[in-house]
């Protein structure tokens, strides 16, 4: 099993509408997909407020890629993407790893 976090940088006073759109619009996309969410955070103490940092599960690299292609190309999320960015773009920078739980972490086996 491996688990992605992704990071967005928000653009100043944007965090609201990144938030509401996971809410009602990724999420819905990602169940489509078969893309399972492992929880959703905002710093509240040190970093950056502006970010949003998410995690995702993954069985193997192979379906990341694959299902993750799938949804990045998605007519549905593409127009709504668009839509909820026409006055201009949520979101300054996405930065993700992809993280391997260690053998003596509880939830590893």
């Amino acid at each position: 099993m491996l688990y992605e976090m992704r990071q967005y940088r928000c653009m100043p006073g944007r965090l609201p509408d990144v938030i509401k759109r996971f809410e009602n619009i990724t999420l819905g996309i990602f169940e489509r997909f078969g893309i399972r969410h492992a929880g959703f955070y905002t710093v509240q103490i040190g970093g950056n407020n502006h970010d949003l940092i998410y995690f995702l599960q993954w069985e193997s690299l192979a379906e990341r890629e694959r299902l993750w292609n799938a949804f990045a190309t998605d007519p549905e999320w593409l127009e709504k993407r668009a839509q909820t960015e026409s006055s201009g773009p949520l979101v300054e920078f996405i930065a993700n790893e992809i993280l391997a739980r260690l053998p003596f972490e509880p939830t590893a086996k």
